[in-house]
């Protein structure tokens, strides 16, 4: 099998509800798809997802970098993922959004000509998964109640919030959400690099009766010592992200006793490919992963939860980036549960099971053929 052609397009999609970090805002989803097309007539998909704040890399630089990766793979075969995955890194340090679409597209290659789906074609079977659903920072207590409410109607059992404010200010926020949710649903608090040690250290412990799944990422993304600090500080446990972008930042992370959790993200690993080793290094020190996403559409969305699906020591899902899609774009794929929410539907077609419907895909560039 050989790779002919690779389509590289735009997708753009508006978002029902921004949210906002204190390290930027997602208001809308401005992805790179590409298709992967072969001599047997099999196609593979991927999206790439840019967030600069984290990623340094935007939807123009995708759009560029993704036609120059696709020439370098014409000719070869898709299913030696470790050969094409080796071409693509040694093409750019950077662009870990694109090499993701890329990665996905692979997988979904070489599980279609095993006509399993991905997560089977990983080793996997079918389990329960749920993701939580996030707020963002509101300027508001009854701002970021109100929000809470409607995830509590849609049935949600975990609710993960932006916190980072100065000072003690996400307290009465996180306080107020827990009082309205009650005991049993979880809250997990993410800071996106947003706190200092001393602020990071005084909200925590302030935090401390709230009864919180973790804190994710509460300092600034190279301050590892000032994560094992924390850890040994407070209770809470700790979870790594914009930390943790490979295997050998997990690997420093662990040996330095520095995180509980990992936050694995395919459009920060570059995809599963680097994501699976992120996870056997957490499992072998055990270390539990979640997954989590960008502004992804189903179709991303669907690949982060074949590999999350595959590999159950990844126990925390945050997959909920296409929720609030003002149109969905994707034919196949996961699905949200109407009833029960947070619950996750995984088809069993081959490969990912998903793809772009044809008419959401603009300024499309064609390499090879």
């Amino acid at each position: 099998m050989k790779i002919t052609q690779v389509a590289v397009s735009h997708l753009n999609v508006a978002l029902a509800h921004p949210t906002r970090t204190p390290i930027g805002v997602i208001d809308a989803a401005r992805n790179v798809v590409i298709r992967i097309d072969t001599d047997s007539g099999i196609s593979g998909w991927g999206e790439a997802s840019p967030f600069a704040p984290i990623t340094s890399d935007s939807q123009d630089s995708n759009y560029i970098a993704a036609q120059q990766i696709a020439a370098l793979l014409i000719g070869h075969d898709p299913r030696e993922i470790e050969a094409r995955m080796t071409q693509i890194h040694r093409f750019t340090l950077g662009e870990p959004s694109v090499k993701s679409a890329f990665d996905m597209a692979l997988y979904d290659i070489a599980a279609k000509s095993c006509d399993l789906p991905l997560y089977q074609f990983l080793g996997g079977n079918k389990r329960a998964m749920r993701t939580d659903l996030t707020i963002g920072m509101q300027e508001t207590v009854e701002q970021t109640v109100a929000l809470a409410q409607d995830i509590l109607d849609a049935g949600f059992d975990a609710i993960k919030m932006k916190v980072g404010r100065a000072d003690l200010q996400d307290v009465p926020h996180v306080r107020a959400v827990r009082e309205l949710a009650g005991p049993e649903v979880a809250i997990k608090i993410d800071s996106n690099q947003g706190w200092d040690y001393p602020t990071a250290v005084a909200s925590l412990l302030a935090m401390q009766p709230l009864n919180l799944q973790y804190s994710e990422q509460p300092l600034a993304a190279w301050d590892y010592e000032g994560l094992a600090r924390l850890r040994d500080k407070v209770s809470l446990p700790i979870c790594a992200d914009e930390s943790v972008f490979n295997h050998h930042d997990a690997l420093k992370l662990i040996k330095l006793d520095a995180v509980d959790y990992l936050n694995i993200k395919l459009g920060k690993a570059g995809g599963i490919h680097t994501g699976l080793k992120i996870n056997a290094i957490a499992e072998a020190a055990k270390v539990k992963c979640m997954i989590g996403c960008f502004g992804e559409s189903r179709l991303g969305l669907s690949a982060a939860a074949h590999l999350a699906m595959a590999r159950p020591n990844i126990t925390f899902l945050d997959l909920d980036s296409a929720y609030h899609f003002t149109d969905d774009p994707v034919v196949g794929g996961i699905t949200y549960d109407n009833d029960i929410g947070g619950l996750l539907h995984l088809p069993d077609a081959p490969g990912l099971g998903a793809e772009i419907a044809p008419e959401s895909l603009k300024n499309t560039q064609l390499v090879g053929g």
